[in-house]
């Protein structure tokens, strides 16, 4: 190709943005009957990040899916994030993945075919630097395009972390800093700086492998991934599984370079209001919660870190190690549970 093709010049909202709003999705899913089967260790009650089955008293099996619309121009690297995306499911229960299908919606008449490759070649090159095996997909003629990944991985039953187990007095550590959705729309809006949009990006292709097995050398009691409902909603839903709540200091909250900016001049994704739709009544700020913090809590995150719930014993050494075992990582505590409350989560 004489000049690169520009996937984001086919989409409106690309990456985890995409998501229908939660609470439509939680309306439709509490009409659904819900799998029962002894050996099923998770299912989607908690909505939880994957669904978890029991094999054997060693072994447990996590499989998950996720995918999504172009969240940047270059196929190659589309397809690195959608597959770290789909990965992180199995990071955040504590697990390894090991096997992977691919999932792509791709229009040969719309789009060059040479793009259709570099999206399967990022997805093959990151599940290979995870460790694991794409072993097949499927594929059907759609426009836009969407990609992403089913997997499997595994996990001792005894090791496995949810979204339920958070605990009073525990402290909220979170691994990768906010703010991808804002700079991915500053960047189609020309609101922000190419180095910012570039360190967004990077941060989307970095996998949570070492955040994972950190947290279960340290116990971690409770854990999710912050994608598409924000870091608000996603906390929300993780306090709300645990029966807790969980208060959040804005002014801890690791923001990508930028990103504050974005939201200053007004380039607010529309998942952003959807997702502080669904926080509505169960969340209370502060004064001191400006107007860009509360809407940037509620950013619509692409491949974000993990939000875990650890034993303030453990935290600071969690906090660490993964920071010097892991450079990319922006590994911080940003609050702490309590008990039960009125509201899920309050932002101060």
């Amino acid at each position: 190709m004489d000049q690169k093709f520009d996937l984001l010049s086919t989409i409106e909202y690309g990456g985890c943005s995409a998501k229908l709003p939660a609470g439509l999705l939680s309306e439709v899913l509490s009409k659904l009957p819900v799998a029962a089967d002894p050996r099923l260790l998770v299912d989607v009650d908690t909505h939880d990040d994957a669904g978890v089955y029991l094999i054997n008293e060693e072994t447990a099996l996590i499989f998950t899916t996720d995918f999504f619309p172009p969240i940047c121009s270059d196929g190659y690297e589309f397809g690195e994030i959608a597959a770290s995306n789909s990965l992180s499911d199995v990071y955040a229960m504590g697990g390894t993945p090991l096997l992977a299908l691919n999932l792509m919606m791709f229009s040969q008449e719309k789009i060059p075919l040479e793009v259709f490759g570099e999206i399967l070649k990022g997805g093959h090159d990151k599940v290979s630097e995870a460790g694991a095996l794409i072993v097949g997909g499927h594929t059907i003629d759609d426009h836009p395009p969407k990609y992403g990944l089913a997997v499997v991985g595994t996990v001792h039953p005894d090791q496995l972390i949810t979204n339920a187990g958070a605990r009073a007095n525990d402290i909220l550590v979170l691994t990768k800093s906010i703010g991808t959705g804002a700079l991915v729309s500053g960047t189609k809006n020309g609101l922000c700086k190419q180095e910012d949009y570039r360190r967004a990006l990077d941060q989307m292709k970095h996998l949570n492998r070492h955040g994972a097995a950190l947290a279960v050398k340290y116990g971690v009691s409770s854990m999710t991934d912050i994608t598409g409902f924000g870091l608000a909603g996603h906390a929300m839903k993780m306090a709300e599984a645990s029966g807790v709540s969980f208060r959040i200091r804005s002014s801890e909250i690791p923001l990508l370079d930028g990103a504050y900016e974005v939201y200053e001049k007004g380039s607010i994704p529309g998942a952003t209001f959807r997702n502080l739709e669904f926080t509505g009544q169960n969340a209370h700020y502060t004064r001191r919660v400006d107007y860009n913090l509360k809407m940037l809590a509620h950013d619509a995150q692409t491949s974000g870190g993990l939000l875990m719930s650890i034993n303030p014993d453990h935290s600071e050494s969690l906090i660490e190690e993964l920071n010097q075992l892991d450079p990319e990582a922006s590994a911080v505590e940003i609050g702490e549970v309590l008990l039960e409350s009125p509201r899920r989560i309050y932002i101060e």
